[in-house]
């Protein structure tokens, strides 16, 4: 099979995937997208939808699915990476054999892998050896749902080669997608990694009735912490007051369509903490989408251990997650905190 500059590989099909696999499409481009289940790639071949994810959402024709990784790789430059965190190291260890060597690599997931606390554009230039150049994070607030029902909204391509970041923007371009430029990768990586773990707590203030002004505080002082942690790393600030950082915060922390916040929100009703899979450190929903936030709330709040920063609001998300703290006790405990200039 041979690509085109035109052809991208969207690699996983979940919801914000099969989205970007729209996305492309509408901008233009061929699409080749991975599906783990061969059944998923079929369905959306013969239907041009994908019920599980983006039920109300048809599909362009230039979006062939697969799921034969050396399909949909072979000969193409400009790979999107869409697979949980936790998950990227190991599907790219299957899919480097595959991949061109001058291609660019496009990280769309958000999160800190654990225990090596690497972002996931280090994870991707580790198990690929590509040079740092050739990865791009793609970040904002973007919604899989109101993305793929053509709502207008914006995102940022962050790539230390301004070619690479610039010719990826040409692509995700739409009527509905505006696509902005930077060169922090850091900076944008951590803004995705850490708004889950906020959302999650949004999710549970509201969970337990708590209104606006909680809401708020939360979003505020969860940016806070965002920041502390992206500077400390080497991040610039103006990239985590924009939409990388709290364009993304406040899209996840208040929207029906955010998994974490919505999840966080059940936590807040009382239900328990399900068991956390101890072979992927992934929690799924019953509907199969992946709860980032919670093996994020880990891994951020160990990486901020090791720069020696305070966050708070993580860390109480940590302990209701996996240490057992209701969430009523979690509230009281934040605002026993010592009190101090803002």
């Amino acid at each position: 099979m041979v690509g085109t500059e035109d052809t991208v590989a969207v690699m996983g099909a979940g919801a914000w995937g099969t989205a970007l696999a729209k996305v492309f499409a509408d901008a233009g481009g061929q699409v080749r997208l991975w599906a783990r289940r061969p059944d998923v790639a079929e369905q959306i071949n013969r239907t041009r939808s994908n019920p599980g994810y983006l039920p109300e959402i048809v599909l362009p024709d230039a979006v062939h699915a697969t799921d034969d990784p050396a399909e949909a790789l072979d000969g193409l430059t400009t790979v999107v990476l869409a697979v949980p965190a936790q998950t990227m190291r190991a599907n790219l260890q299957s899919w480097t054999p595959y991949l061109d060597d001058g291609a660019t690599l496009v990280s769309v997931a958000k999160g800190i892998e654990l225990g090596t606390l690497m972002r996931m554009s280090q994870v991707i230039t580790a198990v690929s050896g590509f040079d740092p150049g050739q990865v791009a994070v793609v970040s904002g607030p973007n919604l899989a749902a109101e993305i793929a029902a053509g709502q207008p909204a914006a995102t940022v391509v962050a790539c230390t080669d301004s070619g690479r970041a610039v010719a990826l923007q040409r692509m995700l371009r739409t009527a509905y997608l505006r696509p902005y430029t930077n060169a922090d990768v850091i900076g944008t990586e951590i803004g995705g990694a850490c708004k889950n773990v906020i959302a999650l707590a949004c999710g549970m203030a509201a969970g337990v009735g708590l209104g606006e002004n909680t809401a708020a505080a939360i979003i505020t002082r969860g940016l806070a912490e965002i920041i502390r942690l992206g500077v400390a790393l080497g991040a610039k600030g103006a990239t985590l007051a924009g939409l990388a950082g709290v364009g993304d915060l406040v899209a996840t922390c208040t929207s029906s369509h955010s998994r974490n916040r919505s999840f966080g929100e059940r936590l807040g009703r009382g239900e328990e903490m399900p068991p956390v899979p101890g072979s992927t450190g992934l929690l799924s929903t019953a509907e199969g989408h992946v709860v980032e936030g919670v093996t994020s709330c880990q891994s951020v709040l160990a990486l901020a251990s090791s720069y020696d920063v305070e966050m708070p609001l993580t860390d109480a998300v940590y302990r209701v997650c996996h240490e057992g703290l209701s969430v009523t006790e979690a509230v009281a405990l934040l605002l026993g905190r010592r009190t101090k200039p803002e």
